[in-house]
Formats: C-alpha cells, structure tokens, sequence
C-alpha cells in the first residue's frame, strides 16, 4: 500500500496550520507533477511526495531537527522509503545525496518555487501571471529580496537536474500559473493593467 496524494494532503493538514506554507507546499507540488509529466514520471508519488517535504517544518523548525526528526513520523504513517529518502535528501545538511530524478526535482522546485511566489507578491496585481524569467533573474540578483531564499539552492537545483536556470524558472512560472487561485497567486489583475 502506497500513501495516496489525498492521505498525504491530510498529513499536511494534520500538521501544518500555517496557510502559507501550506500554499508553499501545493506550489512544490504543481512544479514536481509538471516535471512527472515532462520526464514520463508518477505524478502521484512526486505529488506526495511534494507535498510532504516540509510537513514538519512548524514542529521542528531548525536544521538539523527538519527534516530528520519528521522522517520516523513519515515511516510511521506508512510513507514509502523512496518518499522519505527524497524528503532528507532535500536537505543539504542531511548527508543524504541525491541521487534519483524524483530527489533532484524535489531539490530543484523548492526554493524556486518560494522565490516565485515572492516575485508574485511583489508585482501590481500580486499575480504569477506577471512574473516573467528577467524578473526573476534580477531579483536573484537583490540580496535583499527574500532573504531566506537560498540562491544557490536554486542554481545548484537547476545544475543537478540538468535543466538550464532559465528553462527551469519559465517551466516553474507556467506549473505555478496553471495552479495561480489555489496557490493565492491569481492576484488582483485589475491592479496591473
């Protein structure tokens, strides 16, 4: 028996209160399932798998407590070991390389898809939609600009997975616009124009 999609969004649920890191889950998910489909892959093991990489991080908010100590309440809940493995793995400081495609797109999609949600919120209409690959590339650039976003996460993600920095950042924009309403990022489009 495998942990389904709808099993794994009530794991979410069950732990995570916070809507935001909710909504950053579900946009880790709608890269991860792009990239199932992309690489002929199983949307519904990325999918929970997406969805479950940060399920802990309001219980064990510190290295190296997430995502280690979530890893036993994943194996309990009956999480496969290709799941969890990829969930450690997406740690740096874990000691577990990545080494499948399923780890290396968890990798890739997670701090990008933080940092496009952030490009969202700053245009006019708040909107995914207004986000394009030279804005996100600039705002790289701008230390300032969501700080807690690490850069080379996103670089090296990219280099891992073999997908050049600006293909991977255009795919992730049209993952996440497809999912804009779910994930708060549909925006005020009244604003922009």
């Amino acid at each position: 028996m495998r942990v389904t999609r709808s099993e794994a969004w009530n794991i979410v649920c069950e732990f995570v209160q916070n809507e935001s890191l909710r909504r950053h889950m579900l946009a880790v998910e709608a890269c991860m399932v792009a990239y199932a489909r992309r690489f002929g892959e199983d949307e519904d093991l990325w999918a929970t798998t997406a969805l479950l990489h940060d399920f802990d991080w309001e219980i064990h908010p510190n290295a190296p407590d997430h995502p280690m100590k979530g890893e036993p309440i994943l194996k309990e809940r009956g999480v496969s070991d290709q799941i969890r493995r990829a969930i450690l793995s997406h740690a740096n400081y874990s000691g577990v390389p990545r080494e499948s495609l399923l780890e290396k797109t968890l990798f890739a999609c997670d701090e990008l898809a933080g940092f496009l949600t952030a490009c969202s919120y700053v245009k006019p209409g708040k909107s995914i939609a207004e986000v394009d690959v030279g804005s996100v590339k600039r705002k790289l650039k701008d230390k300032a600009f969501a700080r807690n976003v690490n850069r080379d996460d996103i670089l090296n993600g990219a280099a891992e997975l073999g997908v050049p920095l600006d293909e991977h950042i255009a795919f992730c924009i049209e993952a996440m616009r497809a999912r804009a309403a779910e994930l708060g990022l549909a925006g005020n489009l009244a604003a922009a124009t």
